[in-house]
């Protein structure tokens, strides 16, 4: 089993500010379900892979969706680049990329002919 990791407070007390206001009932511990979403999301998991420590598999996800919706990460993430210290330039890379498996053929198909004029030339 997977250890888990959670966030500090000092961490928590610094992106807090911007969750929004829980409605109705309270919401699920933010911690534990902020750490889960994190764990997801470094190592590349399915979120119904997610360890059971953090919780259900489902309120991690739809916090994630609902709070991306929202633009919750967005403000943290410019609230976090705030204190990079004196740089130009400030970058935040959150690429992740998956391609169909189908789309190995569109070179053979020559729907991108610069490519495919080129692989048929070597």
């Amino acid at each position: 089993m997977t250890e888990m990791i959670l966030l500090s407070e000092a961490q928590m007390e610094r992106i807090s500010p911007f969750f929004p206001l829980s409605h109705g009932m309270p919401r699920v511990y933010d911690r534990r379900v902020i750490s889960g979403i994190i764990f997801v999301i470094r190592n590349g998991l399915r979120w119904r892979d997610v360890p059971a420590s953090y919780g259900p598999h489902k309120t991690i996800y739809n916090r994630f969706i609902r709070w991306s919706e929202m633009g919750v990460f967005g403000h943290i993430f410019v609230e976090l680049a705030k204190g990079g210290g004196d740089t130009e330039e400030i970058m935040i890379d959150a690429t992740h990329l998956k391609a169909h498996r189908t789309a190995a053929s569109l070179l053979k198909k020559g729907l991108f002919p610069g490519i495919s004029d080129a692989r048929k030339a070597g």
